[in-house]
């Protein structure tokens, strides 16, 4: 299992949180999200042969939101 960090910009509420965890626990490989609003970042537990990187930020933007990098 790989870990990564997604800045994500335009989170400002629950539902943000919500969404952004819910699309990122959707794609196969991904095991474990963790979303802290107030610093605007997701913490993604995943398994780098099933879902990477760009999956992920694809994945986000579909809620609408923007993936501004990647730790």
């Amino acid at each position: 299992m790989a870990q990564t960090t997604l800045d994500v910009k335009g989170m400002h509420c629950g539902h943000c949180k919500m969404s952004v965890t819910n699309a990122l626990k959707e794609l196969d490989g991904v095991s474990n999200v963790s979303v802290n609003l107030e610093k605007g970042k997701a913490v993604v537990e995943y398994d780098e042969t099933k879902v990477q990187f760009s999956k992920m930020k694809e994945a986000v933007e579909e809620q609408g939101y923007d993936v501004v990098g990647q730790n």
